[in-house]
């Protein structure tokens, strides 16, 4: 984020995208592998044939 701010300036929409995007993909992502991880159960693996 500090990297964006520096090269592109503090009023660049380049630098607004990049940090408000790490700010909000980071804790979408974390809720979603903890939705997925609830609902493991739900879905069930195929059973190998050997």
């Amino acid at each position: 984020m500090a990297v964006a701010i520096a090269l592109f300036g503090l009023q660049s929409g380049a630098a607004l995208a990049t940090v408000v995007g790490v700010l909000v993909e980071v804790p979408l992502m974390l809720a979603l592998v903890r939705i997925a991880n609830r609902t493991r159960h739900r879905f069930s693996r195929p059973e190998a044939d050997e």
